[in-house]
Parts: structure tokens; sequence; C-alpha cells
């Protein structure tokens, strides 16, 4: 079974809550919005620990190295296609910072035979838990949860 790993962001604004999400690059989600942004992940390599397979696709992802802190482990999830995500919470804010993602190749345009790159990220932005459950793909929404209530838990 295929496993991606990923890492959340947040941190605490005067609004509330405010978590990191990226929006996928390439042209199939150009003008897509609602429940097509994600939480940073990407796959785990054969044999590979979670917790490294998520620091690496983050850092592959947004461009940038993991901030400092300690990560809270959100569990894992199931998505249609059988695939589990299994995503960390980090609090950090790592400031301003321009998106330098990884590059992927695909048929661009469709049929056409031509061979095009695209970065796997376009941008990010922060999102209060209402407006991430919206935006985030469904099947990464439990995440948003998961972590509002580790925050209820906590005394932090």
């Amino acid at each position: 079974m295929k496993r991606s790993a990923g890492l959340l962001l947040f941190r605490r604004a005067a609004s509330g809550i405010e978590v990191l999400l990226a929006h996928p690059g390439g042209p199939l989600f150009a003008r897509k919005d609602d429940a097509h942004w994600s939480i940073p992940k990407g796959e785990c390599d054969p044999g590979e620990d979670d917790w490294v397979a998520a620091q690496r696709e983050f850092s592959e992802e947004l461009g940038i190295p993991v901030p400092p802190g300690k990560p809270i482990p959100l569990g894992d999830a199931k998505q249609g296609s059988g695939k589990v995500n299994v995503i960390w919470a980090l609090e950090a804010d790592p400031g301003p910072f321009e998106v330098n993602s990884n590059l992927f190749e695909m048929e661009w345009p469709p049929r056409s035979g031509k061979r095009a790159e695209f970065p796997e990220v376009d941008r990010v932005a922060w999102f209060s838990l209402g407006a991430a459950d919206r935006k985030l793909f469904g099947s990464q929404r439990p995440f948003v949860a998961w972590l509002a209530a580790e925050l209820d838990g906590s005394s932090g």
C-alpha cells in the first residue's frame, strides 16, 4: 500500500489558529481553488521512515527547510485511491518566503506528444481552520479537525 507523509504548519494569529496549505501546480489545477489545496506531502520511498519522508517532502515542495519545533503526530487517513496519508503538525511561522518547488513533467497539451515541466506547488497561503476545511481536498480534511482537537486538549 502506498503511503504519503506530510507536515501541516500552524500558527496562532490574532483571529485564531491558521494552517499553511499548498496549491498544486500545473495546468490541471490552475483555475481550481476550493477543495483543491493540500497539506505539503508526498510519497514515502520504500522502507523510508514516515517522519523523514514528511520533512523531505515539505522541503521539496516549498523550497524551505522544516522549521525547528516539536512535531505533533495527527495520525493517518486513507484516500479514495487507497493511498494512506500520514501527517504531523508543527507550530511555526517561517515568515514570508517565495515558494521554490520541485518540478514534475507531464504531457501538455494533452495528446500533443509534447512534454512540459511544472512546479508541484505554485503557491502557499495561511488559512483559518474553517477556511482550510473548504480549501483542502476532502481526504485531507480530517487532519484539520484532528489538529483542532489536539490544540483544544493541550495546555499551550
